[in-house]
């Protein structure tokens, strides 16, 4: 009975409008009085879910990508991608799926990608003569990429979310092969498209002239690099390497670059602290929400049901894809991520899957949430930048959902693309 009203008045929530993190912590609150458990339990699991060390990289990293989007870097990403590919049929949506990916490096937020690259890239393609309805579907789908890499703060919260099985640093190793694989099918299918419009091939500008913006784009791009190093050469430790993002970038944008204003400066910190507090509110709501589910033991109830469809191990994934999928289509990604990770994550290692892959699957399955009515974050702003309704960009929209589905299917079912990098930079014995 316990478990039909957590599912029920959380489902219930949703139904009626109420934000996600209201719902899970009402439907937690619900069940609560309804076992008659003491309400101090409530505040006791969301201050020990939010009062973890490891996440104050969260806060670091969002603030991080603010300072990129609010400070001129976006410009000089889109014209190295512009002179990389500019010169390839439909060559603006070709660079604008490298612009999204090498933003998305920066940024790590997908949020924040779409915002900055549509809005220089789909305006300027729209104006070339491209339909504003590809150009939006590029935009939001490429931009997805940012989930997938280092500086991105939805790794720390599955890190987190799963227990400690999983270490910070080879989640940031493991994700950048998938995020090479999303990458090259968005541009497979960006190809695709404009071949089947007909759009034009721009002109190359000549070795020089690429050479000349990469040299202007790539004080930006160190970003990742830095990251890297520094986590896998033992300077500094996740946590820490976020806290480096964040000085990097601001002496980035206020004395390399010198772009930055100060009242971009205090949007991108009141951004950043306006998500920040989304995000821990999330997290503090999800530990009640994670504590009903293990004293329910949903977890296993759930292996249970999916073994009466099949045991088999790649059955198994396509299932939990599929599940991940429909969640993702109406919650929030750290939301997801917190609430299904300890659900799935025990089925998917015992099908064989290790943690470090697992994260990779949930981390792409979420973003192809962002893309998906009814909450689509990515595609709204899209759409809001493009001046397109969310139902016009739907009707083309398969081909990029192919994609996407396509990197998905490559990580789920091939171990090598997650676990490789980690296993030769790290040691990785998973």
């Amino acid at each position: 009975m316990e478990l039909i009203i957590l599912g029920a008045t959380f489902f219930g929530f949703l139904i009626l409008g109420v934000p996600v993190a209201f719902a899970i912590g009402l439907s937690a609150i619900c069940t609560i009085l309804y076992e008659g458990l003491p309400v101090a339990v409530i505040f006791q699991q969301m201050m020990s879910g939010m009062n973890i060390f490891s996440f104050l990289a969260i806060p670091f990293f969002v603030f991080s990508g603010e300072l990129m989007l609010h400070g001129g870097v976006a410009d000089k990403i889109v014209q190295l991608a512009k002179n990389l590919v500019g010169h390839i049929r439909g060559g603006l949506g070709m660079s604008n799926v490298v612009a999204c990916t090498l933003f998305g490096g920066v940024s790590g937020s997908p949020v924040a990608d779409v915002s900055a690259m549509g809005a220089v890239m789909i305006p300027m393609m729209k104006k070339e003569g491209f339909d504003t309805d590809y150009a939006v579907n590029v935009t939001t789908h490429a931009s997805l990429v940012g989930a997938l890499m280092p500086t991105s703060h939805n790794m720390i919260i599955y890190a987190l979310a799963a227990g400690g099985k999983v270490s910070i640093g080879a989640l940031i190793a493991a994700g950048l092969l998938p995020a090479i694989v999303l990458m090259v099918c968005m541009l497979v299918a960006a190809y695709a498209v404009a071949v089947k419009r007909g759009y034009p091939a721009g002109k190359f500008p000549g070795w020089a002239e690429v050479f000349r913006s990469f040299a202007a784009a790539l004080p930006g791009l160190l970003i990742v690099g830095i990251i890297l190093t520094g986590i896998l050469s033992g300077v500094f430790t996740a946590t820490e390497s976020a806290a480096v993002a964040v000085t990097y970038t601001i002496l980035l944008t206020f004395f390399i670059y010198r772009t930055m204003t100060w009242s971009n400066f205090l949007r991108a910190a009141a951004k950043a602290v306006k998500t920040t507090g989304v995000v821990l509110l999330l997290i503090g709501v999800s530990t009640m929400f994670q504590y009903l589910m293990g004293l329910y033991e949903v977890a296993d109830l759930a292996g249970e049901m999916m073994s009466k469809v099949s045991t088999q191990p790649w059955m198994i994934f396509l299932l939990i894809n599929v599940i991940l999928f429909v969640l993702g289509t109406f919650m929030d990604m750290a939301a997801t991520i917190l609430i299904c990770t300890p659900i799935f994550l025990p089925i998917a290692m015992k099908a064989g899957m290790d943690p470090v892959q697992f994260g990779m699957l949930m981390l792409i399955n979420c973003a192809l949430g962002l893309n998906t009515p009814p909450v689509g974050t990515t595609q709204f702003v899209g759409c809001a930048i493009g001046g397109i309704s969310v139902g016009a960009v739907m009707r083309t929209i398969l081909p990029f959902y192919a994609a996407l589905i396509a990197a998905l299917m490559f990580v789920t079912y091939v171990p090598a693309f997650s676990l490789w990098l980690p296993r030769l930079l790290m040691g990785y014995k998973g």
